[in-house]
This record gives structure tokens, sequence and C-alpha cells, in this order.
């Protein structure tokens, strides 16, 4: 089976640091998978965040819903490592867009990952357009 390869742009538009807490320690005793798609997802959240959005509900009138992942690991982190995450928008239809992200630990990358995410309209339960507010946002 090939390895999924992530291709990384050359600017990112967000960066944030989480700390490795002991719960994201695996068996192996690194972080663990299920950690670094949680670490995604909360990186995501302050990415909506620090565009002027409370949560990834409250878009313009709709929200977001997450249709695929993929996530390459690069390296280990253990407890009490500062993750930098770093998130860039690529790919941008007229309902959905690609979050590519980047974390690392020092110099060392731990993983790259990126995310599918539609616009979702939860009372019509239905993809819809991205709002001409938030897409000049992510556009920028």
């Amino acid at each position: 089976m090939p390895r999924v390869k992530i291709e990384l742009p050359d600017v990112f538009m967000y960066e944030t640091e989480i700390k490795v807490r002991i719960s994201d320690i695996n068996y192996g005793g690194h972080l663990g998978n299920d950690s670094v798609l949680s670490m995604i997802h909360e990186s995501r959240y302050r990415f909506f965040n620090s565009l002027g959005y409370k949560d990834e509900l409250s878009i313009d009138g709709c929200g977001t819903i997450q249709a695929d992942v993929a996530i390459a690991y690069k390296g280990e982190a253990f407890h009490g490592d500062n993750i930098k995450v770093e998130i860039a928008v690529a790919e941008i239809s007229r309902k959905s867009f690609e979050l590519v992200y980047r974390l690392s630990c020092g110099t060392k990358e731990i993983a790259r990952a990126k995310t599918g995410i539609a616009m979702f309209d939860y009372k019509e339960n239905k993809v819809v357009n991205i709002p001409s507010p938030f897409l000049s946002k992510i556009q920028a």
C-alpha cells in the first residue's frame, strides 16, 4: 500500500501551539495517532476563532462538516512537548475547501494532515455554498 503523501504549501496563514498531555500518550510511549486528530480539530477551532467565529457551526449563517481527513506521521512527540500546528487553506471550491496542517516540535516535523471541509446547513441537512464574507477571509 502506498504511503499518504501530503504536499505542504509555501505559506501558512495561522499557527498555534498545543502541549502534549499525558492522556495523549499511547502504549508506545509517544503521541498517539488519535491525539494527532484531536490536535488538528482543536487547531481548526482556534483558526476559525482567529477569523472572528465563535465555533465551526456559526460561520456567516452556516456550519462546517469534515468530509475527509488524511494524516502522514513523520516523527514522534512526547509528554510535555509543545507542538506547533500551522494551517493553510487549499483547494477552495464553491462549497468546500481543504485545510493543510503541519505539526512540529522545534525543528522536528511530527505530522502532516489535511481535512476536507464542506459548508453545511444543519437545519436543511445539506451542503451549501461558502458564504462570501468567510470566503474573503480564507482567500487572504
